[in-house]
């Protein structure tokens, strides 16, 4: 049996537990993270790579403010853009109930300082004449982009090791208890790691490691669908999605349309998620309708992950009510990504400061009825 003693446990290897990882470092303080397979290998790796704010829940708009602060200083932060680009981002209509709920969350998303255009059907074809008939109108927000998320994860890994944490992939954590110093946390293999604090980023996993501490989220796990195709000549500067979110796409400069829609096959305890052919099928037929030249570019690759969806479709992102120490930071309901470098810092602030300056009250576990804080 292999025993580590630290000041923070992190479990979890994704953006949000490899960037707390990293920022706790950057404070002085010592930190183990415990992944049950590879940094950034999860829905941190296999999602479709979209940093937005158009069109997000009204309550996860500051912490996307923050997240995009740290999206623009990824090269200084991490030595990497991470293929972070400002390509902005459309979100299509297919219908004038579609544009009138674009239009209704624009007017509510100014307040946030968020400039969102909204464009009529012949300016959108004016503007994008290889959009299909299937867009009839669409809301621009040219502040918006996308990143390479199998680049991000790996990214923050690295740059946490270098600043002196202790990072142990393969490493399944089997159980976790508080205990009068703080937590002993057990893990495949006979690795013990006794900590202060812990942190709570096991993503679709996380609600399990809630309920170590007898907090029930209502969570469920998700393994959307993704797509990539051979290069084609580059002609889609910005990331598309869809009223409805049933197809999400974007055009990297290499030439691959890099699409998703539907889901595959998996629960928690199965090693991969699985994907469906008929999904894959429904997704293309999709995707021609909005875009047609896709249809002239040829599939090379198709894949599924695991992302961890609450009741509400809200991340927890919150200190534990029943385990002081313990700070939650997982089901972000499949946008997560574009939140991650931010929800990192507010992870290092809770644990750190016991507060932080980003409106959190929203994500607070508090409201699937956990018991009042210990």
């Amino acid at each position: 049996m292999e025993r580590l003693s630290t000041e923070v446990a992190i479990v979890g290897g994704g953006i949000v537990g490899c960037s707390t990882a990293l920022y706790l470092r950057q404070r002085g303080v010592p930190v183990v993270l415990l992944e049950k397979s590879a940094t950034g290998a999860a829905a941190s790796g296999v999602n479709f790579g979209g940093i937005r704010r158009n069109g997000r829940a009204l309550n996860e708009l500051p912490l996307a403010a923050r997240a995009l602060a740290v999206w623009r200083r990824m090269p200084a932060l991490l030595g990497s853009d991470c293929e972070y680009a400002v390509t902005g981002h459309l979100k299509l209509a297919r219908n004038d109930a579609d544009m009138a709920e674009l239009e209704a969350h624009a007017r509510a998303q100014a307040a946030y300082d968020i400039e969102v255009e909204m464009i009529s059907r012949n300016a959108l074809r004016a503007r994008y004449p290889w959009l299909g008939e299937a867009a009839i109108g669409a809301a621009w927000c040219a502040s918006d982009g996308q990143a390479n998320p199998r680049l991000v994860g790996p990214a923050f890994a690295r740059a946490a090791l270098a600043a002196g944490a202790e990072i142990r992939e393969g490493t399944p954590v089997e159980h976790a208890t508080r205990t009068s110093e703080g937590f002993e946390i057990g893990c495949a293999g006979g690795l013990v790691v006794t900590a202060r604090k812990l942190v709570n980023a096991a993503g679709a996993w996380g609600g399990r490691i809630a309920a170590m501490f007898g907090e029930t989220v209502p969570i469920e796990p998700i393994t959307p669908q993704m797509i990539v195709t051979e290069p084609y000549p580059y002609f889609i500067e910005p990331a598309l999605g869809i009223v409805g979110g049933d197809l999400y796409l974007r055009q990297i400069p290499r030439g691959n349309f890099i699409f998703g829609s539907g889901f595959g096959d998996a629960t928690l305890d199965t090693p991969h998620a699985y994907v469906l052919p008929r999904e894959t099928i429904k997704a293309l037929a999709i995707a021609v309708k909005f875009v047609p030249r896709i249809a002239e570019a040829s599939v090379v690759r198709v894949w599924s992950g695991f992302e961890g969806v609450t009741s509400d479709h809200s991340p927890v992102l919150c200190p534990s009510r029943t385990a002081p120490g313990l700070v939650h930071a997982f089901g972000f309901s499949g946008y997560g990504f574009a939140l991650s470098p931010g929800t990192g810092e507010v992870v290092a602030e809770l644990v750190s400061e016991g507060a932080t300056s980003t409106p959190i009250e929203p994500f607070d576990i508090a409201r699937f009825g956990a018991a009042p804080p210990a």
